[in-house]
């Protein structure tokens, strides 16, 4: 490429007889050519397409015709709330979602518009309407609410409190919750979350799984130690929920939280497949291992049958 400031050399002819008359070098044009133009912007993108796919996560779903993106962001929005974070200003939905501050604006005012949050002055809050996104779950399982009489009964009978859940992820989500009297340190009710790999329910609905989402969940999944006692080894957590897919019941002790003992029993739907647990927890100091298995264990069972045949009335 001639530069500006390049003067080029006269050019004359090394032949005898007249000198070549003067050629005068044009000023090359301070704009580029639409050829370099094109192969700069080529280069540029291909170095954006090489930025972008170095820094793609193949696991998100990608916009198209099966995933809306806008209303996965609006999802990231409403979930972006919670017990750390009550109210939060535009720019902290913005922090905590990955989302630019336009973006969070139009999802926040949009929620704002249907009900779904309230602003007071700079900060946003979620309101009571959310809670019939999640009710709407329990509502379309109507043998929830068969089954809880069943588990209220369990807990007069034992003085145990009592939850049932489901699998959803590497966590287990309380669908219901009768509680004896306060034995966690952590608040639990409807929607509350524990980690599946040291709780009973947890570990009855992952034996629950066939062999091939097992392995799959396992590898995929990081073993907090909550205690001391807490398996984080996935040899040996493979090994125990194996036992727990053959015996039918699980018992952890003090994995989850010092103190607390749980035994969990599977819920079946009418084709055998486990679709959610139940649960007695109490005190460790109260409750020894031979008392939950002895006492504790043939109710729970019991209870479980009784919700299962709840269940397949219910399909």
């Amino acid at each position: 490429m001639t530069h500006s400031w390049f003067k080029p050399e006269r050019i004359t002819s090394r032949q005898s007889g007249p000198v070549a008359p003067e050629v005068k070098a044009k000023k090359p044009s301070r704009e580029p050519s639409a050829k370099v133009l094109a192969n700069t912007q080529d280069a540029a993108l291909s170095i954006v397409q090489d930025e972008l796919s170095a820094r793609s996560d193949d696991s998100v779903p990608r916009p198209g015709d099966a995933y809306v993106q806008s209303f996965a962001r609006g999802l990231a929005v409403l979930r972006s709330f919670g017990a750390q974070t009550p109210a939060q200003t535009l720019s902290e939905v913005a922090a905590n979602t990955g989302l630019t501050r336009a973006g969070a604006r139009r999802i926040l005012l949009t929620l704002l518009a249907l009900g779904y949050v309230t602003n007071e002055g700079r900060l946003f809050r979620l309101t009571p309407k959310v809670l019939e996104l999640g009710f709407a779950y329990l509502t379309s399982q109507p043998f929830w609410t068969q089954a809880q009489p069943v588990m209220e009964s369990l807990v007069e009978q034992l003085r145990q409190s009592s939850s049932a859940a489901v699998l959803d992820g590497n966590e287990v989500v309380y669908v219901v919750r009768v509680p004896a009297h306060k034995i966690m340190s952590i608040n639990l009710g409807v929607g509350s979350r524990l980690p599946a790999h040291c709780s009973s329910m947890g570990r009855v609905l992952l034996a629950g799984l066939p062999d091939v989402q097992l392995e799959q969940r396992l590898s995929e999944m990081t073993l907090t130690a909550y205690t001391p006692q807490t398996i984080v080894d996935h040899d040996r957590l493979r090994d125990v929920l194996m036992q727990v897919r053959a015996q039918g019941w699980c018992l952890v002790r003090e994995e989850l939280e010092p103190g607390l003992v749980s035994v969990a029993a599977p819920i079946r739907d009418i084709n055998g497949r486990v679709v959610a647990a139940i649960n007695v927890s109490g005190s460790a100091d109260k409750a020894s291992a031979s008392h939950v298995l002895d006492v504790c264990l043939p109710k729970l069972l019991a209870a479980a049958s009784r919700i299962n045949a709840l269940l397949g009335a219910a399909h």
